[in-house]
Protein backbone atom coordinates (compact mmCIF):
# COMPACT_ATOMS: atom_id res chain seq x y z
CA UNK A 1 0.00 0.00 0.00
CA UNK A 2 1.67 3.53 -1.12
CA UNK A 3 1.60 6.04 1.87
CA UNK A 4 -0.62 8.38 -0.47
CA UNK A 5 -3.04 5.78 -0.21
CA UNK A 6 -2.99 5.62 3.53
CA UNK A 7 -3.28 9.64 3.27
CA UNK A 8 -6.29 9.76 0.88
CA UNK A 9 -7.86 7.89 3.07
CA UNK A 10 -7.00 10.02 6.30
CA UNK A 11 -8.07 13.14 4.81
CA UNK A 12 -11.95 11.83 4.64
CA UNK A 13 -12.18 11.30 7.89
CA UNK A 14 -13.76 13.63 11.04
CA UNK A 15 -11.68 14.78 13.44
CA UNK A 16 -10.57 12.63 16.42
CA UNK A 17 -8.78 12.20 19.69
CA UNK A 18 -5.54 12.26 18.15
CA UNK A 19 -5.87 15.22 15.90
CA UNK A 20 -7.26 17.52 19.03
CA UNK A 21 -4.39 15.80 20.83
CA UNK A 22 -2.10 16.63 19.02
CA UNK A 23 -3.30 20.38 18.33
CA UNK A 24 -2.75 20.89 21.88
CA UNK A 25 1.06 19.29 21.85
CA UNK A 26 2.02 22.11 18.98
CA UNK A 27 -0.14 24.66 20.14
CA UNK A 28 2.11 24.54 23.47
CA UNK A 29 5.00 24.63 21.40
CA UNK A 30 4.13 27.77 19.02
CA UNK A 31 2.74 29.21 22.57
CA UNK A 32 6.60 28.70 24.14
CA UNK A 33 8.30 29.98 20.53
CA UNK A 34 6.08 32.84 20.69
CA UNK A 35 6.93 33.97 24.06
CA UNK A 36 10.70 33.37 23.28
CA UNK A 37 10.75 35.70 20.25
CA UNK A 38 8.29 38.23 21.31
CA UNK A 39 10.27 39.00 24.58
CA UNK A 40 13.18 40.98 23.25
CA UNK A 41 10.73 43.58 21.41
CA UNK A 42 8.90 44.03 24.77
CA UNK A 43 11.66 44.75 26.86
CA UNK A 44 13.81 46.56 24.21
CA UNK A 45 13.49 50.13 25.79
CA UNK A 46 14.82 48.89 29.17
CA UNK A 47 17.52 46.85 27.76
CA UNK A 48 19.01 49.72 25.77
CA UNK A 49 19.09 51.61 28.87
CA UNK A 50 20.71 48.66 30.85
CA UNK A 51 23.25 48.42 28.55
CA UNK A 52 23.67 51.91 27.00
CA UNK A 53 22.91 51.13 23.46
CA UNK A 54 21.98 52.83 20.79
CA UNK A 55 18.34 52.18 18.78
CA UNK A 56 20.77 51.36 15.62
CA UNK A 57 22.88 48.82 17.37
CA UNK A 58 19.66 47.45 19.62
CA UNK A 59 18.12 47.02 15.86
CA UNK A 60 21.14 44.62 15.57
CA UNK A 61 20.89 42.35 18.77
CA UNK A 62 17.44 42.01 17.91
CA UNK A 63 18.17 40.59 14.32
CA UNK A 64 21.08 38.23 16.18
CA UNK A 65 17.87 35.65 17.10
CA UNK A 66 16.17 36.23 13.88
CA UNK A 67 19.26 35.44 11.66
CA UNK A 68 19.72 32.45 13.73
CA UNK A 69 15.75 32.05 13.03
CA UNK A 70 16.60 31.67 9.56
CA UNK A 71 19.70 29.12 9.73
CA UNK A 72 16.97 27.00 12.17
CA UNK A 73 14.04 27.13 9.35
CA UNK A 74 16.91 25.92 6.74
CA UNK A 75 18.75 23.70 8.53
CA UNK A 76 16.13 21.81 10.39
CA UNK A 77 13.66 21.81 8.16
CA UNK A 78 15.70 19.76 5.71
CA UNK A 79 17.31 18.19 8.56
CA UNK A 80 13.56 16.71 9.42
CA UNK A 81 12.87 14.74 6.24
CA UNK A 82 16.39 12.72 7.43
CA UNK A 83 16.82 12.33 11.33
CA UNK A 84 13.23 12.73 12.03
CA UNK A 85 10.78 15.27 13.56
CA UNK A 86 10.28 14.59 16.98
CA UNK A 87 14.12 14.80 17.16
CA UNK A 88 14.62 17.96 15.40
CA UNK A 89 11.96 19.43 17.51
CA UNK A 90 13.42 18.24 20.64
CA UNK A 91 16.49 19.99 19.54
CA UNK A 92 14.96 23.05 18.65
CA UNK A 93 12.80 23.25 22.04
CA UNK A 94 15.59 23.27 24.03
CA UNK A 95 17.77 25.68 22.28
CA UNK A 96 15.17 28.62 22.19
CA UNK A 97 14.39 28.06 25.95
CA UNK A 98 17.86 27.65 27.47
CA UNK A 99 19.20 29.97 24.67
CA UNK A 100 16.57 32.95 25.66
CA UNK A 101 17.38 31.88 29.74
CA UNK A 102 21.06 32.20 29.23
CA UNK A 103 20.23 35.65 27.33
CA UNK A 104 19.16 37.05 30.84
CA UNK A 105 22.53 36.26 32.73
CA UNK A 106 24.64 39.00 30.44
CA UNK A 107 25.66 42.33 29.98
CA UNK A 108 27.77 42.49 27.15
CA UNK A 109 25.60 43.36 24.07
CA UNK A 110 28.02 41.29 21.98
CA UNK A 111 27.59 38.18 23.90
CA UNK A 112 23.46 39.04 24.44
CA UNK A 113 23.43 38.59 20.42
CA UNK A 114 25.26 35.30 20.35
CA UNK A 115 23.06 33.90 22.69
CA UNK A 116 19.53 35.68 20.98
CA UNK A 117 20.93 33.73 17.66
CA UNK A 118 21.30 30.09 19.70
CA UNK A 119 17.71 30.70 20.57
CA UNK A 120 16.61 31.92 16.99
CA UNK A 121 17.98 28.39 15.74
CA UNK A 122 15.16 26.93 17.76
CA UNK A 123 12.82 29.06 17.35
CA UNK A 124 12.82 29.46 13.53
CA UNK A 125 13.66 25.50 13.54
CA UNK A 126 10.99 24.19 15.21
CA UNK A 127 8.25 26.01 12.84
CA UNK A 128 8.49 24.39 9.76
CA UNK A 129 8.22 20.82 11.59
CA UNK A 130 5.05 21.67 13.85
CA UNK A 131 3.84 22.62 10.23
CA UNK A 132 4.71 19.65 8.66
CA UNK A 133 3.22 17.45 11.66
CA UNK A 134 -0.55 18.99 11.66
CA UNK A 135 -0.12 19.23 7.88
CA UNK A 136 0.09 14.84 7.52
CA UNK A 137 -1.90 14.01 10.33
CA UNK A 138 -4.55 16.49 9.82
CA UNK A 139 -8.42 15.61 8.15
CA UNK A 140 -8.14 17.57 5.22
CA UNK A 141 -11.48 19.94 5.17
CA UNK A 142 -9.82 20.97 8.88
CA UNK A 143 -6.32 21.76 7.52
CA UNK A 144 -5.99 24.80 7.88
CA UNK A 145 -8.31 25.15 10.67
CA UNK A 146 -5.94 23.54 13.09
CA UNK A 147 -2.66 24.80 11.61
CA UNK A 148 -3.65 28.40 12.24
CA UNK A 149 -5.24 27.76 15.42
CA UNK A 150 -1.81 25.79 16.20
CA UNK A 151 -0.23 29.11 14.94
CA UNK A 152 -2.09 31.25 17.51
CA UNK A 153 -0.03 30.16 19.75
CA UNK A 154 2.46 32.55 18.78
CA UNK A 155 0.16 35.21 19.80
CA UNK A 156 -0.83 33.98 22.92
CA UNK A 157 2.73 33.63 24.00
CA UNK A 158 3.41 37.32 22.75
CA UNK A 159 0.34 38.24 25.16
CA UNK A 160 2.57 36.17 27.85
CA UNK A 161 5.45 37.95 27.44
CA UNK A 162 3.87 41.15 27.38
CA UNK A 163 2.27 40.50 30.41
CA UNK A 164 4.84 39.41 31.75
CA UNK A 165 6.98 42.53 30.94
CA UNK A 166 3.89 44.94 32.18
CA UNK A 167 4.20 43.23 35.52
CA UNK A 168 8.03 43.17 36.41
CA UNK A 169 9.90 45.67 34.19
CA UNK A 170 9.24 48.59 35.96
CA UNK A 171 9.73 46.79 39.21
CA UNK A 172 12.20 43.95 38.44
CA UNK A 173 13.84 45.10 35.65
CA UNK A 174 14.25 43.09 31.78
CA UNK A 175 16.65 39.67 33.41
CA UNK A 176 13.31 37.81 35.19
CA UNK A 177 11.07 38.12 31.95
CA UNK A 178 13.71 35.80 30.33
CA UNK A 179 14.83 33.10 33.05
CA UNK A 180 10.89 32.51 32.40
CA UNK A 181 12.02 31.09 28.87
CA UNK A 182 13.68 27.90 30.65
CA UNK A 183 11.06 25.43 31.80
CA UNK A 184 9.86 24.69 28.62
CA UNK A 185 13.08 22.31 28.46
CA UNK A 186 11.78 20.17 31.00
CA UNK A 187 8.72 19.39 28.65
CA UNK A 188 11.17 17.64 25.67
CA UNK A 189 10.69 14.09 27.36
CA UNK A 190 6.95 14.73 27.41
CA UNK A 191 6.54 15.86 23.23
CA UNK A 192 9.03 13.55 21.94
CA UNK A 193 6.58 10.89 23.82
CA UNK A 194 3.46 12.27 22.70
CA UNK A 195 3.91 13.73 19.15
CA UNK A 196 3.80 11.00 16.10
CA UNK A 197 6.74 10.55 13.76
CA UNK A 198 6.55 11.01 10.02
CA UNK A 199 4.94 8.03 8.68
CA UNK A 200 7.34 8.53 5.60
CA UNK A 201 10.57 8.25 7.78
CA UNK A 202 9.11 5.19 9.86
CA UNK A 203 8.51 3.36 6.82
CA UNK A 204 11.85 4.15 5.17
CA UNK A 205 13.93 2.96 8.29
CA UNK A 206 11.90 -0.03 8.82
CA UNK A 207 10.00 0.69 12.27
CA UNK A 208 7.49 -1.57 12.62
CA UNK A 209 6.33 -0.88 15.84
CA UNK A 210 6.22 2.86 16.24
CA UNK A 211 3.93 2.34 12.84
CA UNK A 212 1.55 0.32 14.37
CA UNK A 213 1.19 2.56 18.08
CA UNK A 214 0.49 5.81 15.68
CA UNK A 215 -2.02 3.75 13.24
CA UNK A 216 -3.89 2.68 16.32
CA UNK A 217 -4.25 5.93 16.93
CA UNK A 218 -4.61 8.06 14.29
CA UNK A 219 -6.86 5.67 12.23
CA UNK A 220 -7.95 2.51 15.14
CA UNK A 221 -10.31 1.39 12.42
CA UNK A 222 -8.20 0.98 9.37
CA UNK A 223 -7.17 -2.79 8.19
CA UNK A 224 -3.69 -1.77 7.45
CA UNK A 225 -0.82 -3.85 7.07
CA UNK A 226 2.17 -2.30 8.06
CA UNK A 227 4.95 -4.17 6.44
CA UNK A 228 2.89 -3.61 3.18
CA UNK A 229 3.59 0.26 3.26
CA UNK A 230 5.80 1.96 0.31
CA UNK A 231 7.00 5.23 0.72
CA UNK A 232 7.79 7.67 -2.27
CA UNK A 233 10.62 7.21 -4.42
CA UNK A 234 12.44 10.07 -3.04
CA UNK A 235 12.32 9.12 0.54
CA UNK A 236 13.18 6.00 -0.27
CA UNK A 237 16.63 7.22 -1.41
CA UNK A 238 16.63 9.97 0.88
CA UNK A 239 16.79 12.69 -2.35
CA UNK A 240 14.78 15.27 -0.85
CA UNK A 241 16.16 18.38 -1.51
CA UNK A 242 15.60 21.92 -2.63
CA UNK A 243 15.62 21.26 -6.18
CA UNK A 244 12.17 19.72 -6.23
CA UNK A 245 10.85 22.69 -4.98
CA UNK A 246 11.71 24.39 -8.30
CA UNK A 247 10.09 20.91 -10.39
CA UNK A 248 6.96 19.77 -12.05
CA UNK A 249 6.15 23.67 -12.57
CA UNK A 250 6.68 24.84 -8.50
CA UNK A 251 9.45 27.90 -9.67
CA UNK A 252 7.62 30.42 -9.78
CA UNK A 253 5.47 29.65 -7.01
CA UNK A 254 8.08 28.73 -4.98
CA UNK A 255 9.85 31.85 -5.50
CA UNK A 256 6.61 33.90 -4.96
CA UNK A 257 6.05 32.37 -1.69
CA UNK A 258 9.48 32.81 -0.35
CA UNK A 259 8.77 36.76 -1.38
CA UNK A 260 5.83 36.63 0.41
CA UNK A 261 7.37 35.52 3.56
CA UNK A 262 9.78 38.14 3.21
CA UNK A 263 7.66 40.87 3.36
CA UNK A 264 5.84 39.23 5.91
CA UNK A 265 7.95 38.73 8.32
CA UNK A 266 9.28 42.35 8.02
CA UNK A 267 6.03 43.49 9.05
CA UNK A 268 5.69 41.17 11.96
CA UNK A 269 9.77 41.93 13.18
CA UNK A 270 9.42 45.44 12.55
CA UNK A 271 5.83 45.97 14.24
CA UNK A 272 6.42 43.15 16.90
CA UNK A 273 10.28 44.57 17.58
CA UNK A 274 9.76 48.03 17.91
CA UNK A 275 6.15 49.45 18.06
CA UNK A 276 6.97 50.01 22.17
CA UNK A 277 9.90 51.90 21.29
CA UNK A 278 8.18 53.97 18.42
CA UNK A 279 5.14 54.59 20.94
CA UNK A 280 7.82 56.35 23.67
CA UNK A 281 9.28 58.46 21.29
CA UNK A 282 5.55 59.39 20.33
CA UNK A 283 5.09 60.54 23.70
CA UNK A 284 2.76 57.38 25.36
CA UNK A 285 3.87 56.14 28.62
CA UNK A 286 5.31 52.48 29.04
CA UNK A 287 2.30 51.20 30.51
CA UNK A 288 -0.09 52.73 27.35
CA UNK A 289 3.01 51.55 25.06
CA UNK A 290 2.55 47.96 26.66
CA UNK A 291 -1.45 48.01 25.91
CA UNK A 292 -1.12 48.61 22.37
CA UNK A 293 1.57 46.00 22.13
CA UNK A 294 -1.10 43.19 23.83
CA UNK A 295 -3.41 44.63 21.15
CA UNK A 296 -0.85 43.58 18.15
CA UNK A 297 -0.93 39.80 20.12
CA UNK A 298 -4.31 39.91 20.98
CA UNK A 299 -5.42 40.83 17.24
CA UNK A 300 -2.48 38.47 15.79
CA UNK A 301 -4.59 35.08 17.90
CA UNK A 302 -8.41 36.73 16.40
CA UNK A 303 -6.39 36.98 13.24
CA UNK A 304 -5.04 33.27 13.14
CA UNK A 305 -8.30 31.90 13.94
CA UNK A 306 -10.15 33.55 11.63
CA UNK A 307 -7.70 33.46 8.99
CA UNK A 308 -7.96 29.42 9.31
CA UNK A 309 -11.66 29.58 9.29
CA UNK A 310 -11.71 31.26 6.27
CA UNK A 311 -9.26 29.54 4.67
CA UNK A 312 -11.21 26.37 4.51
CA UNK A 313 -13.95 27.94 3.48
CA UNK A 314 -12.81 29.86 0.97
CA UNK A 315 -9.39 30.27 -1.86
CA UNK A 316 -6.63 30.58 0.82
CA UNK A 317 -5.08 32.17 -1.60
CA UNK A 318 -7.72 34.83 -1.75
CA UNK A 319 -7.70 35.09 2.12
CA UNK A 320 -3.80 35.63 2.49
CA UNK A 321 -3.87 38.54 -0.47
CA UNK A 322 -6.97 39.91 1.26
CA UNK A 323 -5.28 40.03 5.11
CA UNK A 324 -2.28 42.00 3.74
CA UNK A 325 -4.03 44.56 1.89
CA UNK A 326 -5.92 44.98 4.93
CA UNK A 327 -2.62 45.61 6.70
CA UNK A 328 -1.20 48.46 4.74
CA UNK A 329 -3.92 50.22 5.16
CA UNK A 330 -4.24 49.83 9.23
CA UNK A 331 0.09 50.06 9.57
CA UNK A 332 0.05 53.33 7.71
CA UNK A 333 -2.89 54.72 10.18
CA UNK A 334 -0.93 53.73 13.09
CA UNK A 335 1.03 56.84 12.36
CA UNK A 336 -2.13 58.94 13.05
CA UNK A 337 -1.74 57.42 16.54
CA UNK A 338 -1.33 61.49 17.92
CA UNK A 339 -4.90 62.42 16.65
CA UNK A 340 -6.54 59.27 17.35
CA UNK A 341 -8.91 58.46 20.47
CA UNK A 342 -6.97 55.36 22.45
CA UNK A 343 -10.08 52.95 21.90
CA UNK A 344 -9.46 53.83 17.84
CA UNK A 345 -6.04 52.92 18.16
CA UNK A 346 -6.46 50.26 20.12
CA UNK A 347 -8.58 49.00 17.46
CA UNK A 348 -5.99 49.47 14.19
CA UNK A 349 -3.25 47.87 16.17
CA UNK A 350 -5.17 44.64 16.36
CA UNK A 351 -5.55 44.61 13.38
CA UNK A 352 -2.43 44.99 12.47
CA UNK A 353 -1.64 42.20 14.57
CA UNK A 354 -4.51 40.29 12.70
CA UNK A 355 -3.12 40.84 9.56
CA UNK A 356 0.86 40.59 10.14
CA UNK A 357 0.68 37.71 12.78
CA UNK A 358 -2.51 36.12 11.27
CA UNK A 359 -1.36 36.19 7.81
CA UNK A 360 1.74 34.88 8.32
CA UNK A 361 0.12 32.02 9.91
CA UNK A 362 -2.12 31.56 6.58
CA UNK A 363 0.96 31.74 4.32
CA UNK A 364 2.86 28.82 6.67
CA UNK A 365 -0.62 27.10 5.89
CA UNK A 366 -0.63 27.74 2.01
CA UNK A 367 2.89 26.50 1.52
CA UNK A 368 2.50 23.39 3.68
CA UNK A 369 -0.68 22.71 1.32
CA UNK A 370 1.04 23.38 -1.83
CA UNK A 371 4.10 21.17 -1.63
CA UNK A 372 3.93 16.90 -1.84
CA UNK A 373 4.15 16.15 2.14
CA UNK A 374 7.18 14.34 1.05
CA UNK A 375 8.91 17.66 0.52
CA UNK A 376 6.42 19.69 3.07
CA UNK A 377 9.30 20.01 5.97
CA UNK A 378 11.99 21.14 3.32
CA UNK A 379 9.37 23.38 1.06
CA UNK A 380 7.83 25.42 4.58
CA UNK A 381 11.39 25.02 5.68
CA UNK A 382 13.04 26.93 2.68
CA UNK A 383 10.56 29.15 2.43
CA UNK A 384 10.65 30.11 6.15
CA UNK A 385 14.43 30.91 5.80
CA UNK A 386 13.64 33.19 2.95
CA UNK A 387 11.30 35.35 5.23
CA UNK A 388 14.05 35.04 8.34
CA UNK A 389 16.31 37.44 6.37
CA UNK A 390 13.18 40.06 6.30
CA UNK A 391 13.17 39.39 9.98
CA UNK A 392 16.63 39.72 9.78
CA UNK A 393 16.46 43.07 8.28
CA UNK A 394 13.43 44.69 9.77
CA UNK A 395 14.60 45.48 13.24
CA UNK A 396 18.14 46.97 11.55
CA UNK A 397 16.26 49.05 8.97
CA UNK A 398 13.55 50.08 11.98
CA UNK A 399 16.47 50.89 14.16
CA UNK A 400 18.17 53.47 11.48
CA UNK A 401 14.47 55.17 10.92
CA UNK A 402 14.64 55.54 14.59
CA UNK A 403 17.97 57.27 14.73
CA UNK A 404 17.07 59.91 12.27
CA UNK A 405 13.88 61.06 14.00
CA UNK A 406 11.46 60.60 11.02
CA UNK A 407 7.71 61.42 11.60
CA UNK A 408 5.72 58.27 13.09
CA UNK A 409 3.73 58.84 10.04
CA UNK A 410 6.80 58.21 8.20
CA UNK A 411 7.90 55.33 10.17
CA UNK A 412 4.38 53.87 9.75
CA UNK A 413 3.78 54.54 6.26
CA UNK A 414 7.69 53.04 5.06
CA UNK A 415 6.52 50.03 7.21
CA UNK A 416 3.50 49.37 5.00
CA UNK A 417 4.57 49.23 1.49
CA UNK A 418 5.76 45.73 2.57
CA UNK A 419 2.24 44.48 2.67
CA UNK A 420 1.88 45.81 -0.82
CA UNK A 421 4.63 43.89 -2.19
CA UNK A 422 3.38 40.84 -0.31
CA UNK A 423 0.29 41.10 -1.69
CA UNK A 424 1.03 41.22 -5.31
CA UNK A 425 3.67 38.16 -4.68
CA UNK A 426 0.43 35.83 -3.67
CA UNK A 427 -1.59 37.63 -6.42
CA UNK A 428 0.86 35.90 -8.79
CA UNK A 429 0.46 32.47 -7.20
CA UNK A 430 -0.86 29.98 -9.54
CA UNK A 431 -3.00 27.14 -7.54
CA UNK A 432 -3.66 25.16 -11.03
CA UNK A 433 -0.36 22.73 -9.98
CA UNK A 434 -0.77 19.59 -11.77
CA UNK A 435 0.85 17.56 -8.78
CA UNK A 436 -1.29 18.65 -6.14
CA UNK A 437 -5.82 19.28 -5.85
CA UNK A 438 -5.92 22.32 -7.73
CA UNK A 439 -8.52 22.77 -4.53
CA UNK A 440 -5.88 24.78 -2.57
Amino acid sequence: MQIAELRDYADQRELTGFNIKLLVWCALIIIFDGYDLAVVGIALPVIMADMGVNATSAGFMVSSALFGMMFGALIFGTLADRIGRITSISLCVALFSLGTAASGLVDDPVLFSILRFVAGLGIGGVMPNVVAEMTEFSPKRFRSTLITLMFSGYAIGGLLATLMGKQLLESYGWRPVFFAAAWPALLIPFFSRSLPESINFLVTRGRTDALRRILAGWLPDADIDVSQLVASSDTQTGTVSVRQLFSEQRARNTLMFWIAFFMCLFLVYAVGSWLTKLMLNAGFPLGSSLNLVLSLYFGGMLGAVTGGWLADRLPIKWVALSMFVIAAVAIALVGQAGDLPSALLLFIVAVVGACTIGTQIVVYAFVGQYYPIEISSTGVGWASAAGRSGGIIAPIVIGVLISMNLPLTWNFGLMAIPAVIAALAIWLVTTDNPVKDPAI
